[in-house]
């Protein structure tokens, strides 16, 4: 058997297009569906209740931006500071 019936908040994030910190959110405010408790301390999103929550979703007027789900690159918190452009008129 092929079906999937639980995914991982990383997942839900990636079928959604939201994510995890907003999947968090929406949680909170009680707007996204909660996950269910599999086993001692492993829970996980039941597919129902996500397409439940995606069929829910009111209908759109504006178009979906070109870069909808698309994750940002992370710049490395290490890299040093550019340094200061140079003044383009000296000081007379």
């Amino acid at each position: 058997m092929d079906v999937r019936l639980y995914f991982d908040k990383a997942e839900v994030a990636e079928l959604t297009t939201l994510s995890e910190t907003v999947i968090d959110e929406e949680i909170r405010q009680g707007r996204f569906p909660k996950p269910r408790q599999l086993a001692g301390r492993r829970v996980g999103y039941f597919i129902d209740d996500i397409l439940e929550w995606a069929r829910s979703r009111p209908l759109s007027d504006q178009p979906c931006p070109p870069n909808t789900g698309a994750k940002k690159p992370r710049r490395p918190s290490s890299a040093p500071a550019a340094p200061a452009a140079p003044a383009s008129h000296p000081a007379p």
